[in-house]
C-alpha cells in the first residue's frame, strides 16, 4: 500500500514538472510571436491611410480593452479552471492575429485588435497556473524562470519580425506566423498531463485555501484539469428496460438542458463577480498603489530613452539600440537571480520589495542626472536586475495576501493596474518632455519616492508574507 502511494506521488510530481516546463515554452513562444509584430504595428496602420491622431486612437484600443478584461478573465480562470480558460485565450488570440494578417483597412485592423485585447491574457493565466502547482517557497523561483523564458522570446521576436518585414507583405506573414504560434501553444496546453497532477495539487491548494476568504467549493478540483466534471451515474436495469421516450419527454429534456446551461453560465458569472468584489473590497490597496506608481516610473524611464540619448549625448540610433538590447538581455537573465536573492532574504518579501524599490528609484535618479554614457550603461545594468526582482516580488506578495484560490483574479487585477500605467505614462511623458529631456525620469523619481513612502508606512503593519497583522489576528480569533 505504501509503495502504491509513493508511486502515485512520484507520478504526480513528474506530471507537475512536465506542466511547468511546458508552460515555460508557452511563455517563450507567446512573447516571441507577439514581439514579431509589435514594432511594425504603427507603420502598418499608417500604411492603411490613417492619420497620426487616428493611429493613436487605434493603438490605444488594445490597452483599453486589456484594462477592463484582465481582472474579468483572470477571475474566470479561477472559476472554470486553468486549462479551459488558457485554451480559450490562446485560440481566440490566434483568431485575432489571423484577422490581423488579413487587415487591409482600418476597420479590419480595429476588429482584429478586439479579440486580442479581450482575450490576450495567456501569460497571466500561465502565472496563475504556476502558482497553483508549486509551494509558496518555490513560487518566486518558478515565476522568475517563467519571466526569463518570456523575456528571451520578447528579445528574439523582433529580430525574426524585422527580417520578415523586409520582404513584400512581411507584416501579413508575421501576423499569420504569430497566429500559427498561438495555435501550437494551444496544442501544447491540450496535450499536457493534467490528470497526473490532480491529487498532489488538490492537497496543496486546499491547504493554501486557509489564507483566503473565498468559498468556492469546486476550486480545488477544477484548477488542475481545468474542467468541472459531471459525474456519470450508473444506469440501472429498470431504466434500460423503459419504453422509448415520447417527443414530449425529449422536449422537456432539451428545455432542461437549456436551463442547466443558463444556470451554469449564471453561476460562473456570479462567481466571477464575487471574486472581483472580494479583491476590490480587500485591504490590498497599498500593494496595488505601489505597483501602479512603480509601473509608471519604470515606463517613464523607457518612454523617451532613444530621444534622450540623442539629445543629451548625441548617440546614434544604432548605439542606442545596442544599449536597449543589452538592458533587455540582462532583464531576461535576471529572472534566474530571483531564487538566490529571495533565499538570501530568507523569503522576507516585504523587505525585498522595499530594497528593490529603493534601488530602482535611485537608479532612475542617477540616469536623469547622468553626465556620460558610461553612467547610463551602469544604471541600465542594475536597473534591469532591480525591476525584474521587484515585479516578481510584488506579484508574490499579492498572491500571499489574497491566497491561491483567487490567484487568477489577483494576477488579472495586477495586469489591469499595469494597463492603467500604460495609459498614463505616455501622457505624463509628453507633458514633462515639454520642459526637459530629463523630465520623464525626473517624474519617475518622484513616483518611486512616493511608492517608497507607502511601503515605509505600511510594511510595519504587515507580517512576513505581506498580510496585515490586524487582519491576521482577527482571523485567528
Amino acid at each position: 500500500m505504501n509503495d502504491h502511494k509513493w508511486g502515485s506521488l512520484k507520478l504526480n510530481t513528474r506530471g507537475r514538472t512536465s506542466i511547468i516546463k511546458c508552460i515555460y515554452v508557452v511563455g517563450f513562444m507567446d512573447l516571441f510571436g507577439v514581439s514579431m509584430i509589435i514594432p511594425s504595428l504603427s507603420h502598418h496602420v499608417k500604411s492603411l491611410g490613417a492619420s497620426p491622431s487616428v493611429a493613436g486612437v487605434v493603438g490605444s484600443t488594445y490597452g483599453i480593452l486589456q484594462l477592463f478584461s484582465s481582472t474579468v478573465v483572470g477571475s474566470w480562470s479561477d472559476v472554470v479552471g486553468r486549462r479551459d480558460s488558457l485554451l480559450t485565450c490562446l485560440l481566440i488570440s490566434s483568431l485575432g492575429y489571423g484577422l490581423l494578417g488579413m487587415s487591409t483597412s482600418i476597420t479590419l485592423f480595429v476588429l482584429a485588435r478586439i479579440p486580442v485585447g479581450l482575450f490576450k491574457h495567456s501569460l497571466s493565466i500561465c502565472r496563475a497556473l504556476l502558482s497553483d502547482l508549486v509551494s509558496n517557497s518555490e513560487r518566486p523561483i518558478v515565476m522568475g524562470h517563467f519571466n526569463a523564458a518570456s523575456s528571451v522570446g520578447f528579445i528574439l521576436g523582433p529580430v525574426v519580425g524585422g527580417y520578415l518585414n523586409e520582404h513584400e507583405g512581411g507584416f501579413y506573414t508575421s501576423s499569420f506566423t504569430c497566429a500559427a504560434i498561438f495555435l501550437i501553444n494551444a496544442g501544447l496546453v491540450w496535450m499536457l498531463p493534467w490528470s497526473e497532477t490532480v491529487s498532489k495539487e488538490n492537497d496543496t491548494n486546499c491547504i493554501n485555501s486557509e489564507n483566503v476568504g473565498c468559498h468556492v467549493s469546486n476550486s480545488c478540483n477544477s484548477v488542475s484539469n481545468g474542467t468541472h466534471r459531471r459525474e456519470n451515474l450508473p444506469v440501472t436495469s429498470a431504466e434500460a428496460e423503459t419504453s422509448p421516450r415520447t417527443s414530449q419527454q425529449k422536449g422537456d429534456e432539451m428545455q432542461s438542458d437549456e436551463e442547466s446551461l443558463l444556470q451554469l453560465v449564471w453561476r460562473q458569472l456570479s462567481s466571477v463577480c464575487s471574486r472581483i468584489h472580494m479583491v476590490a473590497s480587500s485591504d490590498m490597496w497599498d500593494l496595488f498603489l505601489v505597483r501602479l506608481l512603480m509601473a509608471i516610473a519604470i515606463m517613464l524611464y523607457y518612454s523617451n530613452f532613444s530621444l534622450a540619448m540623442e539629445e543629451r549625448f548625441s548617440l546614434k540610433p544604432k548605439v542606442t539600440g545596442y544599449l536597449i538590447s543589452y538592458s533587455s538581455t540582462l532583464g531576461a537573465l535576471s529572472g534566474f537571480l530571483v531564487g538566490p536573492v529571495t533565499q538570501l532574504y530568507e523569503d522576507n518579501m516585504p523587505t525585498l520589495l522595499l530594497h528593490s524599490t529603493l534601488l530602482t528609484g535611485s537608479l532612475i535618479f542617477l540616469y536623469s542626472t547622468a553626465s556620460s554614457v558610461w553612467q547610463v550603461l551602469l544604471t541600465s545594468t542594475f536597473f534591469a536586475i532591480s525591476t525584474t526582482i521587484g515585479r516578481t516580488c510584488i506579484t508574490d506578495l499579492e498572491l500571499h495576501r489574497g491566497g491561491l484560490q483567487a490567484s487568477g483574479t489577483l494576477i488579472g487585477a495586477g495586469q489591469s493596474v499595469n494597463a492603467v500605467g500604460r495609459v498614463l505614462a505616455p501622457l505624463l511623458s509628453g507633458l514633462t518632455q515639454e520642459f526637459s529631456p530629463c523630465g520623464p525620469p525626473s517624474l519617475g523619481v518622484v513616483l518611486a519616492v512616493a511608492a517608497l513612502g507607502v511601503l515605509l508606512i505600511r510594511i510595519p503593519k504587515w507580517d512576513g508574507h505581506g498580510r496585515t497583522k490586524a487582519a491576521k489576528l482577527t482571523k485567528s480569533h
